[in-house]
């Protein structure tokens, strides 16, 4: 059997421009893969839920009874401290959850800080 000479270059072609295209599209295209579009949901997801929460731990802290004693006690901590303490006000744990939330309070944190100075 005789195949002709022209599905070569076609065939090559035809490759060549699929990887062309794939490195193109992955690179400067803005594609991805699946697992990093999950992750890239996940983390917009939960930066919106902070988002929408530090409003509460604001609204938490300025109710607070003993608000300016733990103003105190938080603006007398080093800076890199500052967030363990506030998550120990219980102002960054949400009703119905156990423990505070790391990003919250130091979103809340950075709410907090007109008040601190």
């Amino acid at each position: 059997m005789n195949i002709p000479a022209w599905p070569k270059p076609v065939a090559l072609g035809v490759l060549i421009g699929a990887i062309a295209v794939s490195t193109v599209g992955f690179s400067w295209g803005g594609w991805v893969t699946g697992g990093t579009a999950v992750k890239m949901a996940n983390t917009m997801s939960h930066e919106k839920v902070i988002a929408a929460l530090v409003p509460v731990c604001v609204d938490l802290s300025r109710t607070d009874a003993e608000r300016a004693a733990k103003m105190a006690e938080i603006r007398e901590t080093s800076a890199y401290q500052r967030r363990t303490v506030l998550m120990g006000t219980g102002w960054a744990t949400m009703p119905g959850a156990d423990n505070a939330d790391r990003d919250l309070a130091q979103a809340c944190l950075a709410a907090l800080e007109p008040d601190l100075s």
